[in-house]
């Protein structure tokens, strides 16, 4: 059964298109790619949550620590997953008790901590990564052939010109 508009959650691009002579195609644009990010994470976390009783936190976690053979420092893991090293530490604490990750002292400086997968870690990892590709793929499907790689293109392009944009911020700053 279809949910009646007045019971649909309001989005930012729906809130803009209410009054769409107040925002140029630049902002409707950044709207909708922000949208869509926000209903593609939302319903990861809702399936993870569902499926596998995790969080999208954790999942982020494991899939980094599963890259690497040797294992990686909490700062690594920070620094890959953009979040402080506290964050990492607390999400951490619950893999390490649930059995999913070890974590030991490096042999350069005991002081700093090597967290890698347990076995029992990478096994449901894997099981967990085979489904989140399966997910992205669902909420995908309504993509025509050609449509994934022209999007993919253009947002090539969309990430180039951001880039772009960031350097001459960054230029401009430094001449100031």
């Amino acid at each position: 059964m279809e949910t009646p508009d007045a019971f649909r959650p309001l989005d930012r691009e729906t809130k803009a298109s209410e009054r769409p002579g107040d925002h140029k195609d630049e902002l409707r644009l950044w709207l909708r790619l922000l949208t869509c990010s926000t209903m593609i994470e939302r319903e990861i976390r809702r399936r993870l949550r569902e499926e596998f009783r995790t969080t999208l936190p954790r999942f982020d976690l494991m899939a980094q620590l599963e890259k690497s053979a040797t294992g990686m420092t909490v700062g690594e893991v920070s620094q890959r997953l953009m979040v402080s090293n506290g964050n990492v530490t607390t999400v951490v604490a619950g893999l390490v008790e649930e059995g999913l990750v070890d974590k030991r002292p490096a042999p350069h400086d005991r002081r700093v901590q090597v967290l890698s997968l347990t076995a029992s870690g990478r096994r449901q990892f894997r099981i967990m990564a085979e489904r989140h590709e399966e997910w992205i793929a669902d909420l995908f499907a309504g993509l025509g052939g050609a449509d994934l790689p022209a999007l993919m293109r253009l947002l090539g392009t969309t990430k180039q010109s951001i880039q772009g944009a960031i350097r001459r911020a960054g230029a401009e700053a430094e001449e100031a």
